[in-house]
């Protein structure tokens, strides 16, 4: 967790790739699970955890359930903070 916080910027929403990242979660009223980020988007895993560490973002657990067993899937949603960042 420390290694993660010491890549940090001191501005992360001034990062072009965290930007566009708190650009696409926003207009996603219900999150975006984080294979669509990471495969449909190319955001990767370390970058969308910064996102969460500096408080810009959140993971969100739901529970599926249909025919088959149950699955738990993480959605990565923009927060308050994060929305103000874009706002600057």
């Amino acid at each position: 967790m420390r290694a993660l916080q010491s890549r940090l910027p001191r501005k992360p929403h001034s990062s072009p790739e965290w930007r566009q990242a708190l650009q696409f979660l926003a207009s996603s009223p219900c999150g975006a699970t984080e294979d669509v980020l990471e495969l449909g988007h190319g955001f990767s895993r370390g970058m969308l955890a910064m996102l969460v560490l500096a408080g810009l973002a959140t993971v969100v657990i739901e529970t599926l359930s249909g025919d088959g067993p149950t699955r738990k899937v993480g959605r990565v949603r923009i927060t308050d903070a994060g929305k103000r960042a874009l706002e600057e």
